[in-house]
């Protein structure tokens, strides 16, 4: 997880803060930091993800406060911040910004491994998947997905909308993506684009996306 986290500061400017949290860590909960019916790994997650957060927010110089769940279980961003949590495989990990520098943050991380080949059309528009090498397509069809999932991340604080991934057009490029709307999203309109990073560290791929 270090190896994962040192290579994303890397590429982050100075006004994002990550920070990363592991599962069955020992710290102390906020009041209104509740997730009703959830299975103990799934409260588990959710705990470590509000650790994460807060240690971006200290990195910021920000008190820790409670980040609670909305009603469509987005967090709840103390005023001033936006951010993004993600995690996977008992790595939580989170980015933090100020909403005066930053209107969004995108963050997806997945374990680096084949995406399965059922959900292939429903992750990829055609192009894309008539895109997919012939060496290794798993692996490059996970690359679309967390690209996806992280701009979907970062737009939705801003649009509140919902959207299937055919929404969104990657293109890849050195050490990230372009992202591209296919249709028209409120605050995106059909044609917006906007470029983030890839990781890959530990097993593990991250997508990154900061909107300015």
């Amino acid at each position: 997880m270090a190896d994962l986290a040192e290579a994303m500061r890397h590429r982050l400017p100075g006004t994002v803060a990550l920070g990363q949290a592991g599962i069955g860590e020992n710290f102390q909960g906020f009041d209104g930091e509740v997730l009703p019916k959830a299975t103990p790994l799934r409260l588990a997650e959710f705990r470590a993800g509000r650790q994460a957060a807060r240690r971006a927010m200290a990195a910021l110089g920000v008190t820790a406060a409670a980040i609670p769940m909305a009603a469509d279980r987005a967090p709840l961003w103390p005023a001033g911040l936006v951010g993004s949590i993600s995690h996977c495989d008992g790595l939580c990990l989170a980015l933090v910004a100020r909403a005066a520098q930053v209107r969004g943050l995108g963050l997806d991380v997945e374990a680096l491994r084949d995406l399965p080949a059922e959900i292939w059309s429903t992750v990829l528009r055609p192009e894309e998947l008539q895109a997919l090498p012939l060496e290794h397509p798993g692996k490059a069809a996970l690359r679309y997905f967390v690209a996806k999932e992280a701009v979907y991340k970062a737009q939705y604080p801003i649009s509140e909308c919902l959207f299937d991934f055919q929404t969104i057009g990657i293109k890849f490029e050195p050490g990230g993506f372009v992202a591209v709307f296919m249709q028209d999203i409120l605050g995106f309109p059909r044609g917006t684009t906007m470029r983030g990073s890839l990781v890959e560290a530990a097993g593990f791929l991250a997508a990154m996306l900061i909107l300015t």
